[in-house]
């Protein structure tokens, strides 16, 4: 009687995940667009080191459904847009949300 339950339990899960489909964030975004997303963040973060006028380090990147999310401190408001325009820049980003603070 325990293998017959625990079998049945092993289908209902696999069913549960095969209808399911792939969703892995909020149940809103697919697998593939989850990967799109983890890509776009990496190649902001990549252009942010190259780039000598913006604080790699200072600033977070998240990226939802491309759109991306920059948080964190710039040293100027220079720095701040520049930040801003290199993610722009980037590759299938479609809107970009500039929380930046400026601090001295």
């Amino acid at each position: 009687m325990k293998y017959a339950r625990a079998i049945a339990f092993a289908a209902l899960a696999g069913i549960t995940i095969i209808g399911s489909g792939c969703a892995v964030v909020r149940g809103q975004e697919t697998a593939g667009a989850y990967v799109d997303d983890a890509t776009i963040t990496t190649a902001v973060k990549a252009k942010f080191v190259e780039d000598k006028t913006v604080a790699a380090t200072s600033i977070s990147v998240e990226t939802l459904n491309g759109t991306v999310q920059l948080s964190g401190f710039a040293k100027s408001n220079a720095e701040k847009m520049q930040a801003e325009n290199v993610a722009r820049g980037v590759k299938n980003v479609k809107a970009v949300r500039n929380d930046i603070v400026v601090r001295p």
